[in-house]
């Protein structure tokens, strides 16, 4: 999985991703019994309980203790699918993007077998296993749910479905965590789910971008960029969550996020787990945090996530935007029919026609760059998305870069394929950090036209550093040569291995506190690079 051919078939046709002045004008781009028509009515601890107390009591040291040991066990290496067969064949979704551990969940299945099973992984280093069996339900009865219910005013698909099982969390720790459907008939998906943190004083966050994964999501024939004939005009304004992931379940998270999960669980930092939504919908989620990382594709941004996450880089928190086209859509989310926040609002270029925005005149759901309300992401990350699609080296400026410490990368270096298939750059007449160095700067060729991809750093008055990688390839690459390579695009070990020291610079660095306390300033370099 990657990239590419995912972008080619949902950006092609998006006016919302042709450049703004400035941007060169590129195109862009846990278990109960069985009950009466297959709800649950009972529970049980299913087939593992290893998992012990739940970490979610206790102060925060011991919280910590408990994870450090939760690394420490043996992983499960058989968490892979091995075959997801026809689209029909097993598929469900949570009715929670996330919960705490010890809170309940519900899980919808649909599968063309008599019956299935489901799995609870945990993904993290676990010597190389790189994921751990926390949980499993026992057999259930298998029934294949109705067809999805397609709401006309925004042509937004629900799935619908009656609830399958009730799943308690108590034992788990905090995570990512992937549900594996094992259907009879032998086929199996995934059903992604974040455990989140309690607290994220002192800790590195990741933020998952479920509202990103959403608006991309082609089940039941729709999602942001197209409707069933394929066309923009007959795109969703809405997505909801009430209905499966397509594909394999999780491409997302398995593409763009699960890479970084592995390695930062490797390097034994303080991790705590968050979603964007969750971000979203508490000032405090941040409070405290060491840094909070947005990972390879994090493209929709509520106003108010946007405004936490700026308030946490001035309270000193680091933050590291490991992808490109980083926040550049602005949404609104709503609640669905079971209550809770399950629809991500999003009308584009159609802003006008939203029936909130007459009364909401400042709150458009579109690019956060656009008027009313013009936003560029570009004071926040530093870059400016520019352009899709690319595909180009990555090359080295600033060699002596503290980030690069240990790569043996030297000025002018390059690493071929690791930029694309969107990228970021500096842009000097966009809302830019003063103080930014760019410590990479990749010539490259989108839509006929020659630009450049960047990679930049800066500091703000908090302490807090802030890095971005302007590639959307940057997660990706830190799998590059590897089993797990999924779409690579010809990235080779050599490029994973310098993804990967790049990556654990910043991360070890970034999990210490305010980096500009202990790490050099940035030099500021944007006119010289760009000679304006």
């Amino acid at each position: 999985m990657g990239d590419g051919a995912e972008h080619d078939g949902q950006r092609h046709g998006d006016p919302a991703h042709r450049g703004a002045p400035g941007s060169g004008g590129l195109d862009r781009r846990h278990f109960l019994g069985a009950a009466a028509a297959g709800v649950a009515v009972g529970m049980t601890a299913g087939c593992d309980t290893t998992a012990g107390r739940s970490p979610a009591s206790g102060p925060a040291d011991t919280r910590d203790a408990d994870l450090a040991a939760e690394r420490r066990r043996p992983g499960d290496p058989d968490w892979r699918i091995r075959s997801t067969g026809p689209p029909d064949a097993v598929q469900g979704y949570t009715d929670r993007v996330s919960v705490l551990p010890g809170e309940e969940f519900g899980l919808h299945v649909s599968t063309t077998a008599p019956g299935f099973r489901v799995s609870a992984y945990r993904v993290g280093w676990y010597g190389g296993a790189q994921a751990r069996l926390v949980w499993c339900s026992k057999r259930l009865p298998g029934r294949a749910q109705g067809a999805p219910h397609l709401l006309p005013e925004t042509r937004t698909v629900r799935a619908a479905w009656p609830r399958t099982l009730a799943v308690d969390t108590d034992g788990w720790p905090p995570g990512a965590y992937l549900l594996r459907l094992d259907a009879d008939h032998g086929h199996q998906r995934y059903v992604p789910l974040i455990v989140r943190s309690r607290t994220t004083a002192g800790h590195t966050v990741l933020m998952h971008a479920v509202t990103t994964w959403q608006a991309y999501n082609r089940w039941g024939g729709s999602n942001l960029y197209e409707g069933e004939d394929g066309g923009y005009a007959t795109r969703s304004l809405a997505v909801s969550f009430d209905r499966p992931y397509d594909a394999d379940g999780a491409e997302k998270f398995m593409v763009y996020e699960r890479a970084l999960v592995v390695l930062a669980e490797r390097l034994g930092i303080p991790l705590a787990y968050t979603t964007g939504v969750d971000v979203h919908l508490a000032p405090s989620a941040l409070h405290g945090a060491t840094a909070a990382l947005s990972l390879g594709h994090d493209e929709y941004w509520t106003p108010q996530q946007r405004r936490h996450v700026t308030q946490a880089r001035d309270a000193g928190t680091n933050l590291a935007f490991l992808g490109a086209n980083a926040c550049f859509r602005r949404v609104r989310l709503e609640p669905g029919p079971s209550g809770g926040i399950r629809t991500v609002v999003c009308y584009k270029t159609a802003y006008q026609d939203d029936p909130y925005f007459a009364d909401h005149r400042d709150q458009p759901t579109h690019d956060f760059r656009e008027p009313p309300g013009a936003a560029p992401e570009s004071s926040l990350t530093g870059v400016f998305y520019e352009g899709y699609p690319t595909d180009a080296p990555y090359v080295v400026h600033s060699a002596d870069h503290w980030l690069f410490t240990g790569t043996g990368a030297r000025h002018g270096e390059s690493f071929d394929h690791l930029v694309g298939v969107e990228y970021d750059r500096v842009t000097p007449e966009a809302p830019t950090p003063s103080a930014l160095e760019i410590i990479a700067h990749s010539p490259l060729v989108c839509a006929g036209r020659r630009s450049h991809a960047d990679s930049a750093y800066y500091t703000v008055p908090s302490g807090a550093g802030v890095f971005a990688s302007g590639t959307m390839r940057w997660v990706e690459g830190l799998m590059a040569g590897q089993r797990d390579c999924g779409r690579d695009h010809g990235m080779d070990a050599r490029t994973g291995s310098f993804v990967t020291r790049t990556t654990e610079n910043l991360l070890h660095a970034f999990a210490q506190g305010p980096a500009a306390r202990a790490r050099p300033a940035p030099r500021a370099n944007v006119l010289r690079v760009y000679g304006s």
